[in-house]
């Protein structure tokens, strides 16, 4: 059967429906990764979002129980220039096909994935929907035009209730905007007693927890709709060390006077190379973000930029000159992604120590 996808300039990709038949609007992104694409659709920062992936063939090692990074997903559709329907590979339990139509995500084949994934590069991501072909295009345009895309997502993906893991050593409190649970087992791993709390937890509530750390999640959108997340963690500096990732690290900026702006593109992908300005390495990233930190509008507080971007300069990281913060644009637990970040943790259990250190002396 085919379907469409009609954006908000005009133009309109037709090809064959897969997954759900349901119609969904939404922003439509693309993601340069040629593996991962399970953990991607799952991944809350892509809530509404219709995704593209780059790379031509998708779903050839099928779905599995293991590689979610959320138990629901919230992308809006997924766009494809192959999908596989024979999956192979000993971990598969269900075909890409099977696992959207479960959760009523709707998908198109068979599109010059190259042509839209230029025309994003080239015009900034646009307002799109998954239609079927008997639609009225122009309507459908229309609709597009008038519509503002979603500002409630981190509301919509972050847990409810506060939930616990527990551990043997430090208290971690994790602020979920949309963790992906590639973090929290890190954490875990590490043997913390991880305590997940909903965005908008008060910084009075995470005091009265007794966290050693605490850790500030990625999650989607733009980070100046969530005023409440930004004015908690303002309150949080200094209290114990604090590491922000992804929209954490937005968060972190905004609370220390900086700014933020949307990206024309983002980035969305497997492969970004991040340089260490603190000892020149270069480092492959995972990320997913479609905002960054206004470089300028570090000047004039104590965030000192201790990442950049190699392909354009943009802010990756930074420390707090004074505080035991600091925070990082990509995910250094990868899911998917490579791993070289990694070491990112063990500096966040570094200040850790440091601090029950100080303690210690001055209890002594």
């Amino acid at each position: 059967m085919k379907r469409q996808l009609v954006l908000e300039n005009g133009e309109v990709f037709i090809g064959k429906s897969f997954g759900s038949e349901e119609e969904k609007m939404g922003e439509v992104v693309f993601n340069t990764g040629m593996t991962g694409y399970q953990e991607i659709m799952s991944d809350p920062s892509y809530c509404g979002q219709i995704v593209t992936m780059t790379y031509p063939l998708i779903g050839n090692y099928g779905i599995n129980r293991d590689d979610f990074e959320s138990i629901t997903p919230s992308i809006h559709g997924l766009i494809v220039k192959e999908a596989a329907f024979y999956p192979s590979h000993f971990r598969s339990n269900l075909t890409l096909d099977e696992w959207l139509k479960q959760h009523d995500i709707p998908g198109l084949q068979g599109i010059d994935t190259r042509k839209l994934t230029r025309m994003i590069r080239e015009n900034g991501t646009l307002k799109g929907k998954l239609c079927p072909m008997d639609v009225n295009v122009e309507t459908v345009i229309s609709e597009l035009k008038e519509t503002t895309l979603m500002t409630d997502q981190v509301s919509q993906v972050s847990t409810k209730n506060r939930f616990f893991n527990p551990g043997s050593k430090e208290r971690i409190v994790l602020m979920d905007f949309g963790v992906k649970k590639g973090i929290v087992k890190d954490l875990v791993s590490e043997g913390y007693d991880v305590v997940v709390v909903p965005y908008n937890t008060t910084a009075e509530e995470i005091r009265s927890i007794h966290p050693d750390g605490i850790v500030l999640s990625n999650g989607p959108g733009d980070p100046t709709d969530v005023p409440e997340a930004i004015e908690t963690v303002k309150n949080l500096i200094g209290f114990v060390p604090m590491f922000g990732i992804c929209l954490g690290h937005q968060l972190l900026a905004l609370a220390c006077g900086a700014k933020t702006v949307k990206m024309k593109f983002g980035h969305r992908g497997s492969n970004h190379p991040v340089k260490d300005l603190r000892t020149g390495q270069i480092t492959i990233t995972s990320q997913n973000h479609g905002y960054t930190v206004d470089p300028e509008s570090l000047l004039d507080t104590e965030l000192e930029i201790t990442h950049i971007n190699v392909n354009d300069g943009s802010v990756e990281g930074f420390r707090h000159v004074e505080e035991p913060a600091f925070s990082v644009q990509y995910h250094p637990e990868a899911s998917p992604g490579p791993e070289d970040a990694k070491g990112l943790f063990k500096e966040f259990k570094t200040m850790l120590q440091e601090r029950a250190t100080r303690e210690e002396t001055t209890h002594a």
